[in-house]
């Protein structure tokens, strides 16, 4: 008996399901009223200018997103502008080499993890938030801390950087809030 064979998924079947996986969970996120959006695993490269004008009417009311596991390079200062109610930001297992200056305004921030992307310096705008308790950047490139001003950080309990090949100096100092390593 013979079957069918499935035709092979190309590219462009694979970029259409990632976008519609993305407008049910948007679509999903404002009918429901949700406080969260879980864009993770939908095989992003940036984040959608389309979802700024599909949540236009509740982006204040995201306190919590992730964009954890696809292929993000860099965030817009626009992102950061629109969101600002967020308390929590997974970007773990992107491909961010920096962030926008705009992340040092999220002022309700209280949980960012940047774990397994490709940082190579801290994000030292972080510094600015000062609702921020965690941090992590487990498994990026970061060399060295900048402890002094980590120090000074009121609401810091952990700071993960497990995992980077941090300078002596980073690895010897310690610290008020836990620091993963």
């Amino acid at each position: 008996m013979e079957t069918p064979l499935d035709p092979p998924i190309t590219q462009h079947h694979r970029m259409a399901e990632a976008v519609a996986r993305v407008a049910r969970r948007i679509n999903a996120t404002v009918e429901e009223g949700r406080d969260s959006l879980d864009l993770s695993d939908c095989s992003l490269v940036s984040f959608p200018d389309g979802v700024f004008k599909m949540m236009r009417s509740c982006t204040h009311n995201i306190h919590t997103l992730s964009l954890a596991n696809n292929q993000i390079k860099a965030l817009s200062g626009k992102f950061f502008q629109t969101f600002t109610q967020l308390r929590e930001l997974d970007l773990r297992g992107n491909v961010l080499t920096t962030l926008p200056e705009a992340v040092g305004d999220m002022e309700h921030l209280v949980s960012i993890n940047l774990s397994k992307n490709k940082l190579e310096v801290f994000p030292e705008r972080l510094m600015d938030i000062s609702s921020l308790q965690y941090i992590s950047l487990e498994e990026n490139h970061i060399t060295d801390l900048p402890l002094e001003k980590l120090s000074l950080m009121p609401s810091l309990k952990t700071l993960d950087v497990r995992s980077n090949p941090l300078s002596a100096d980073a690895a010897s100092v310690h610290y008020q809030f836990a620091l993963l390593r």
